[in-house]
C-alpha cells in the first residue's frame, strides 16, 4: 500500500531565494534533470506568490504586524512537501490527484491554527516523475507579549516545539487524508527512516549502473576447475590425509561458497539493472502519455475558446437586435404620444366651439336656458353630450352585445 507523505524543511532568507527560483520554474537551466519543461504547463497554484518568497514575507510581516526578532540567519519560513508514490497517483487518476492536493492544502491551513493568510505560496508540480505540492508558510504562533497582549509571532522553534512535533504532523495528516477517502498508510518522518528519496539519475550514480550493466553483459557464471580429489589421492598414495583435510577440503568449500555468493551478487545486480531499465522505459511511456494528455487539453482549450467566442458573438447579436427593437418601439410610442397630444388639443378646441354653438342656438331660438336645449336635443336624437361616457369601452361592448341579440 502507498504512503501519505508530508515533509517539512526550515528555510533561512538565503535558502528561500533558491527554493523560490526552483518552485516557480524561473531558472533557464534546471539542475534537476527530472524536470520536463514541456509539462510545466500542467503545474498550478492554490496560492500564488506575487513576488519572491522573501519579499512576500516582508509584506505579510508588515501587514499582520508579526512580531519576533529576525536576524540574517533566522528561520523565517518553512517548506512543506505533500506527495505519495507515482503508482498511487496513476491509480487514482488526475481528478482525484488534484483533490488529494486540495485536501492537503486545507489541512495545513488549519494545522496549529496557522491560517491561510500566513501561507506564502502553494504550487503543485506535474512536470517531475511524481506529482507533489510545495507549500511555503510562515511559522506563526499565537501568544502574548510581556504585557499580556495577544500577538502573532514568527518563531519556528516554538511552532515545531517538542521532539514528537514531526511525528504528530504525520499522525494528524494521515488521520485527515484517510478521512477524505484516500486509502494510504501513515508516512514515516525523516528522523524515523533516516532515508532520502533518490531520483533515477542519482540511483544510477550510487549503484554505478552503467559499469554494472557492462560487467553483467560479459560475466559468465562457471565453477572454477578444481583438482579431482580422488586423482590427488592416487598421486600421494594416501600417505598424508592431513593434506586433504587441511588444504584440499577447505579450499574446495571456499570455492563453492564464493561461487554461491557470486550467483547471489549476479542476481542482485541483474535486478538493479532491470529496475532501472524498467523505470527508464516507463518514464518514456509516461512522457508520451503526458504529451498526449497535454495536446488533448490544448485542443479542448481551443474548442472551449471557440465556443466562448461564439457565445459572445450571439450575445452581441442579441443585444444589437434587442436594442434596435427597443429603439423602434420607443420611436412608435413617441409618435403615438404626439398624435394623442394633437387629438387632445382638437377635442379641447371642439368642446369650446360646441359650448359656443349651444349658446348661440339657445339665443337664436329663444330657449329659456342652454340646459333645456341640450336635454331636448338628447331626447329627440338619442344622443349623449357626455363625451367620456360615449367613449366608455364597456358601454360600446354592451351596445355590441345588444346588437348581436337583435340580429
Amino acid at each position: 500500500m502507498s504512503y501519505a507523505i508530508v515533509r517539512n524543511e526550515k528555510l533561512t532568507k538565503s535558502q528561500a531565494i533558491g527554493i523560490c527560483v526552483h518552485n516557480d520554474r524561473k531558472a533557464k537551466n534546471h539542475s534537476n534533470k527530472e524536470i520536463d519543461i514541456s509539462k510545466s504547463v500542467l503545474n498550478y497554484y492554490f496560492k500564488k506568490n506575487e513576488s519572491s518568497y522573501t519579499k512576500e514575507f516582508d509584506k505579510l510581516k508588515k501587514k499582520y504586524n508579526l512580531q519576533g526578532q529576525i536576524r540574517s540567519n533566522s528561520i523565517i519560513m518553512c517548506e512543506m512537501i505533500f506527495t505519495s508514490d507515482k503508482e498511487f497517483f496513476d491509480t487514482i487518476g488526475m481528478e482525484e490527484t488534484k483533490r488529494y492536493f486540495e485536501e492537503s492544502y486545507k489541512f495545513i491551513c488549519n494545522y496549529k491554527n496557522l491560517g491561510e493568510k500566513n501561507i506564502i505560496s502553494a504550487v503543485v508540480h506535474f512536470d517531475e516523475t511524481t506529482p507533489h505540492m510545495h507549500l511555503i508558510y510562515i511559522p506563526v504562533i499565537h501568544t502574548k507579549d510581556k504585557d499580556g497582549h495577544e500577538i502573532d509571532k514568527v518563531c519556528c522553534r516554538d511552532f515545531w516545539k517538542g521532539r514528537d512535533s514531526y511525528r504528530n504532523l504525520q499522525n494528524a495528516f494521515h488521520e485527515y487524508i484517510t478521512s477524505k477517502g484516500f486509502n494510504l498508510q501513515r508516512g514515516l518522518a525523516a528522523e524515523e527512516t533516516k532515508r532520502k528519496n533518490e531520483t533515477i539519475q542519482n540511483y544510477k550514480q550510487i549503484t554505478n549502473f552503467e559499469n554494472t550493466k557492462k560487467v553483467l553483459e560479459n560475466i559468465t557464471l562457471e565453477l572454477p576447475k578444481t583438482p579431482n580429489i580422488k586423482e590427488f589421492k592416487r598421486a600421494i598414495f594416501n600417505r598424508d590425509e592431513k593434506i586433504e583435510n587441511a588444504i584440499i577440503k577447505p579450499r574446495d568449500e571456499l570455492i563453492q561458497k564464493l561461487y554461491q555468493e557470486n550467483k547471489t551478487l549476479h542476481k542482485e545486480l541483474s535486478k538493479q539493472v532491470n529496475t532501472v531499465d524498467f523505470a527508464e522505459n516507463f518514464k518514456e511511456d509516461y512522457i508520451k502519455m503526458v504529451e498526449k494528455s497535454t495536446n488533448l487539453k490544448l485542443s479542448n482549450g481551443l474548442l472551449q475558446k471557440e465556443l466562448e467566442n461564439k457565445e459572445k458573438e450571439l450575445e452581441l447579436k442579441y443585444k444589437s437586435k434587442a436594442y434596435n427593437m427597443e429603439h423602434e418601439y420607443k420611436k412608435e410610442i413617441n409618435k403615438l404620444k404626439q398624435e394623442n397630444k394633437h387629438l387632445n388639443k382638437m377635442i379641447d378646441k371642439f368642446r369650446v366651439t360646441l359650448k359656443r354653438f349651444i349658446k348661440w342656438l339657445s339665443h337664436k331660438f329663444s330657449y329659456p336656458s342652454e340646459d333645456e336645449l341640450v336635454r331636448d336635443f338628447e331626447k329627440e336624437t338619442y344622443t349623449n353630450f357626455n363625451f367620456e361616457k360615449q367613449l366608455d369601452i364597456n358601454q360600446f361592448k354592451k351596445k355590441d352585445d345588444d346588437f348581436d341579440i337583435e340580429y
